[in-house]
């Protein structure tokens, strides 16, 4: 393959993936389509594939390379055929706000995991867009969180097929929240939430290992993470983690400068305007003043007399 690996996009790219094969590259960008370029011909230009109408935050594609799954800012997860990308297979729909993340799981092919600015994470039969499961993170929460009330959506969902094990990393929150993949009864199970005192960056299962942790912290940049007696906890460092962590604060600068940048979750949420609340106060204080002074008009002032009629009152 040639070293030039350099490749020019239309609009800012927001997710990226390899196919199956490893033959294509698929880059979804922020105006809502995705373009593929070719592995095998380096200097090829990328070829649209297909659009949405709304800004795509994740791609993923079929362990058969059958299907292309896209997620956009509008909640919508669209299943397309890879071979004619316009002939769409389903929509998973259920998400109240943009979808973050999508991990199709790959021991379980049919199978599709999801996350959303709605603070869900769910399980989908994505063929047919049917949805198996549904996970309300905000449930799993301590009340003595501070981040309890604040808005976060997931930027990394990470797999390890050795036990089955879902790892979902939230932005704003410095904690993993460690999921089971029950794949018989199509459901998740909650097993552990791991905190940490720095910001966490990106997380990674590495099969035969454990879960990697990527961290704001210059002495101690990556954790490495391993299952004892069913809990996952950090290990004691070995040479593969201090020999990596040593080439990480030797780039620390880089490093903090790229990873440090907010993945802008943030300006994705609906924004809600309630005008009804307001024109319902200020109509109960229009009704209040009508009855302190029943004979107010429509607009809370004195109703004129016409000329005569004070002394057709008074007569009267």
């Amino acid at each position: 393959m040639s070293p030039c690996l350099l490749r020019t996009v239309v609009r800012r790219c927001t997710a990226l993936t390899f196919t199956a094969s490893e033959e294509k590259l698929l880059v979804a960008d922020k105006s809502g389509d995705v373009y593929s370029f070719s592995v095998l011909e380096p200097q090829g230009c990328g070829k649209l594939e297909l659009g949405h109408l709304s800004m795509l935050l994740d791609v993923a594609v079929s362990p058969d390379d059958c299907h292309v799954l896209t997620a956009d800012r509008d909640e919508k997860i669209r299943v397309s055929w890879a071979a004619a990308p316009h002939s769409i297979e389903s929509f998973c729909l259920g998400h109240t706000e943009f979808v973050s993340r999508i991990f199709v799981v790959p021991d379980h092919p049919e199978l599709l995991l999801s996350a959303s600015g709605d603070r869900t994470l769910r399980l989908w039969e994505y063929r047919s867009g049917r949805e198996l499961h549904c996970c309300h993170l905000t449930s799993l929460r301590e009340p003595a969180e501070p981040w309890g009330d604040e808005r976060f959506a997931a930027s990394r969902i990470t797999y390890w097929s050795q036990d089955g094990c879902v790892a979902l990393l939230c932005d704003c929150i410095p904690a993993i929240y460690v999921f089971q993949l029950d794949a018989a009864r199509q459901q998740l199970v909650y097993r552990q939430r791991l905190t940490f005192r720095h910001r966490v960056w990106d997380i990674a299962f590495e099969e035969g290992r454990g879960l990697w942790v990527l961290q704001d912290h210059r002495e101690a940049p990556l954790v490495l993470c391993r299952p004892v007696g069913g809990q996952w906890q950090a290990a004691p460092e070995d040479a593969a983690v201090e020999k990596v962590s040593a080439h990480l604060r030797g780039n620390w600068a880089m490093l903090e400068g790229v990873a440090g940048v907010d993945v802008g979750f943030s300006g994705l949420y609906k924004a809600t305007f309630d005008n009804v609340t307001a024109y319902l106060r200020k109509k109960e204080e229009r009704l209040q003043k009508r009855r302190q002074n029943p004979a107010a008009g429509p607009n809370g002032q004195a109703k004129k007399m016409k000329p005569g009629e004070a002394s057709l009152r008074c007569s009267s």
